[in-house]
């Protein structure tokens, strides 16, 4: 069964939730949640930054509470699979080619360059991403709307463009999270109130990153994260929907597996800038050059990545509006296998780490969705 994407899972919720337009028709996850939880009042949403389908599976020792959980899925993350492109899919709804964030980093119609994961005030964040996001019309609907995430985060643009709506008061560790999520369900249920609270864990990925995922310390920010689950879990009940997904997989890219685009001087020929991240490469070229430049890095790569023109990689974004469609590279490249396309030029820090993400490999794409409470009662083990 060809797994169901990202972009469909708040949609969902939205329905179970009454939220008015969001039917049920062409959305593949409402039944299934529907038949799983009924109709909650209150839902919460955990995103573990970096979890793979694969990867529970491997460690699902080390996270016995969540391994237990229902499981419905696993769900596909979109193209690329990468952290601020996912969370904007499940914040629209939308597929990449229609909410224009496509990469880690990528190229605005003015030239400038947006990097998502560390974008401020400028440019604006409606401006850039300006469809409504799930969690505004949930708002607007009456349903009481949390974030329960980093208050650094709280301001910055990509939560601005991709989750903003309803109330984030910021919680920094894991029992301020909880404590979150169980004021908003206290609160919404003495206001006679739906609930949707999302709660945000970025941990393991970063442990992924560094160490690799298969590391002590991915097993270990994994351990972390069942006690996160475990806190959760004691929220569920017969009207608390507890889901548990994440925004993309990883896996770890071997020293002998880099490719060093800066020592090929055939990738270099007639491009403008390369952006992107080593998984996935946004390359723009000069002007009428991109199938050229196709043919160079298909040639210079050979089976070590996949080469797309910006038309041929449409249907990976889902449909395109031609709004967006500038932002993608000219041509784009994606490593297959466990390859990496690095560069200290272009972004030494991001070339340098372990556990990579952003291709089209089951470690990367798949993620799981676990769902326990709503009508399934308050304790799934």
């Amino acid at each position: 069964m060809t797994p169901r994407p990202l972009a469909e899972l708040l949609p969902a919720v939205a329905h179970l939730l009454g939220v008015p337009g969001f039917p049920a028709g062409g959305n593949g996850l409402v039944g299934p949640l529907g038949a799983a939880l009924g109709a909650p009042r209150h839902v919460i949403v955990l995103l573990v930054d970096g979890l793979g389908s694969l990867q529970l599976g491997e460690h699902a020792s080390v996270a016995p509470q969540l391994a237990a959980m229902s499981e419905i899925g696993p769900l596909a993350a979109p193209f690329p699979s990468t952290t601020c492109v996912s969370l904007t899919s499940l914040g629209t709804g939308l597929p990449p080619g229609m909410h224009g964030i496509v990469g880690t980093t990528f190229r605005l119609d003015d030239g400038s360059v947006l990097a998502p994961l560390s974008w401020g005030a400028d440019p604006n964040p409606i401006a850039t991403q300006p469809e409504s996001t799930v969690l505004e019309r949930a708002a607007s609907a009456g349903v009481l709307v949390t974030s329960a995430a980093p208050a650094a985060h709280r301001s910055s643009g990509l939560t601005r463009a991709a989750l903003r709506g309803g109330e984030y008061p910021g919680a920094d560790t894991l029992p301020a999270r909880l404590a979150v999520a169980a004021a908003a369900i206290r609160r919404a249920r003495a206001e006679d109130r739906a609930s949707f609270t999302y709660v945000y864990w970025p941990d393991l990925d970063k442990a992924g990153h560094i160490h690799g995922v298969s590391s002590p310390a991915y097993r270990a920010a994994l351990a972390r994260v069942d006690s996160l689950v475990a806190g959760l879990l004691h929220l569920a009940a017969d009207d608390v929907g507890l889901l548990v997904t994440a925004d993309h997989g990883m896996l770890d890219t071997p020293d002998d597996r880099r490719i060093d685009l800066e020592t090929r001087p055939a990738l270099r020929q007639d491009v403008v800038t390369i952006l992107g991240e080593p998984r996935v490469r946004h390359v723009y070229t000069a002007a009428g050059r991109s199938e050229s430049v196709r043919r160079a890095w298909a040639d210079e790569l050979g089976d070590r990545a996949e080469v797309r023109t910006r038309q041929e990689v449409g249907v990976l974004l889902g449909p395109v509006d031609d709004w967006y469609a500038d932002r993608i590279g000219d041509v784009v490249a994606i490593a297959r296998e466990n390859w990496a396309l690095t560069s200290d030029r272009i972004d030494r820090i991001v070339s340098g780490l372990r556990g990579q993400h952003g291709g089209l490999t089951d470690a990367e794409v798949l993620i799981p969705l676990r769902v326990a409470g709503g009508s399934m009662g308050a304790d799934p083990r």
